[in-house]
């Protein structure tokens, strides 16, 4: 299959402009897909910047570039003009360091993490584990500090930690965010599990109603971050916030770690996942407004307009 050559021209054209390109299914900032979630984790842990492009807003392109690196699936990333692959290779690139190399970037620590695992949750785990074969037991621990078991094969690039006679593997993301890691087992009325204690989480992202945030603008303590489209932005502003785009991502990543956000959108919904993202970049006081720009019209400032 030929591609248009005015296409070809403008997906040039984005290779030209950005070193680091990952053709995806939303946006570094809001994936839709689980593929897509996974090679921007994998970026994120490795870059402070680089270019994405939601192939779902624009189709030719979402077409095309599958016909322009003959390469069948989204996601794609792309360093220095050249195709390095998809999900799939990115993570196993990432393990082997080779992703870093490509990147440009330092070599990755792969000092395995210092774990605690207590006697009761490794009896259980024995127990839960002994007709697993040849699978082994994987941790992975994503940017918001969410944790997950998986038995599966290794591949050999995994970090491999052990506590109380019990080996887990970490991918290479999750092994630096599992320093200090402890594995309980626990019994409550709800039921009984394991319990992961991790040190090294933030805090929770907060919820902030839109009385606490007038107090908090009014005193100069917080910085509004405004995820909305620019279309909307511009029928109900508000003053004084900070947008959240490609081309400001960057600026806000390196505020330092303790200031005070507070995220907005229309009614506190997609603001919660900016939120939880900037969380997962270790912000400690990270806070969703709640009901958003419309709660903002409806209790503090009836002058902007609801929608």
């Amino acid at each position: 299959m030929s591609l248009d050559p005015a296409l070809r021209a403008r997906i040039e054209g984005l290779l030209s402009a950005n070193r680091v390109v990952l053709f995806m299914k939303g946006t570094r900032h809001a994936p839709r897909c689980g593929f897509s979630a996974a090679a921007v984790n994998a970026l994120n842990g490795l870059l402070d910047d680089y270019a994405s492009v939601d192939v779902l807003a624009d189709e030719d392109i979402r077409n095309g570039i599958k016909v322009y690196g003959n390469w069948p699936t989204i996601p794609q990333l792309y360093v220095g003009g050249e195709l390095v692959g998809g999900s799939d290779i990115i993570l196993g690139m990432l393990n082997s360091g080779e992703l870093h190399q490509v990147l440009g970037v330092p070599a990755p620590d792969r000092t395995p993490p210092a774990i605690t695992i207590t006697e009761r949750a490794a009896t259980a785990i024995r127990e839960a584990t002994a007709d697993a074969g040849q699978d082994r037991l994987h941790l992975s621990i994503d940017p918001q500090f969410r944790a997950q078991f998986q038995l599966k094969p290794a591949t050999g690039g995994e970090i491999r930690a052990e506590s109380a006679g019990i080996e887990v593997l970490f991918d290479l993301h999750s092994a630096q965010r599992a320093r200090g890691l402890e594995i309980d087992w626990a019994e409550t009325v709800q039921g009984s599990g394991l319990v992961i204690r991790n040190p090294n989480a933030p805090p929770s992202v907060k919820p902030m109603d839109v009385r606490a945030l007038k107090a908090a603008v009014d005193a100069g303590q917080v910085v509004v971050v405004d995820v909305r489209p620019p279309g909307d932005r511009a029928r109900a502003p508000f003053a004084g916030a900070r947008v959240l785009d490609e081309d400001t991502v960057g600026e806000l990543s390196a505020l330092p770690k303790d200031t005070r956000l507070a995220f907005l959108c229309h009614h506190g919904n997609s603001s919660r996942s900016a939120a939880e993202h900037f969380r997962g970049l270790g912000f400690r006081d990270v806070n969703n407004v709640e009901g958003g720009i419309d709660a903002w019209s409806r209790e503090i400032d009836p002058s902007i307009p609801r929608y």
